[in-house]
């Protein structure tokens, strides 16, 4: 088996079809852009709606650059603030035994959106690979973008 019945994702299949724009551009302009955890000054944080794993976060700069060299410094301290901010909010909410995180500069390297460099954090549990991934090639993710959206912003709201 390779298909896991999940029909509420087809908004987002099909909003990300519809769009040519960088998400973290546009997302770091509106100000009602869905799913965005926090704004600074030179940052955003948003819910990746493909997770690889449940609580999946992206952090990236609000400028569009695609390389880590062409930030200023103070978007550099900015980014890497936002990533500690980011990984202190899923120690809170979802307290994960661990994480993967890193960037993917370019498409050879895996960039899905290779113009906008992003920094990926998965928080990661013990044994949160099980039989599915291996004997069916299906990830499952138990907890809905919407309610762990709800989860983060109000756990944020109470440490302001």
């Amino acid at each position: 088996m390779d298909k896991l019945w999940a029909p509420w994702r087809i908004k987002y299949i099909t909003a990300a079809k519809k769009t040519k724009q960088c998400i973290f551009c546009r997302a770091a302009k509106s100000a009602k852009a869905e799913y965005v955890v926090f704004k600074t000054k030179y940052s955003i944080c948003l819910l990746n709606i493909f997770p690889y794993n449940n609580g999946h976060l992206m952090v990236a700069p609000r400028r569009h650059k695609a390389d880590i060299s062409k930030l200023s410094d103070k978007e550099s301290i900015d980014l890497l603030q936002s990533l500690k901010r980011a990984k202190k909010l899923l120690d809170k909410t979802l307290k994960p035994d661990g994480y993967n995180i890193g960037m993917n500069l370019s498409a050879a390297a895996g960039a899905g959106f290779p113009g906008h460099l992003h920094v990926h954090i998965v928080p990661r549990w013990k044994g949160d690979t099980n039989f599915m991934p291996v004997a069916c090639a299906t990830k499952i993710i138990s907890q809905s973008l919407d309610e762990l959206y709800k989860i983060l912003k109000n756990a944020q709201s109470n440490t302001n």
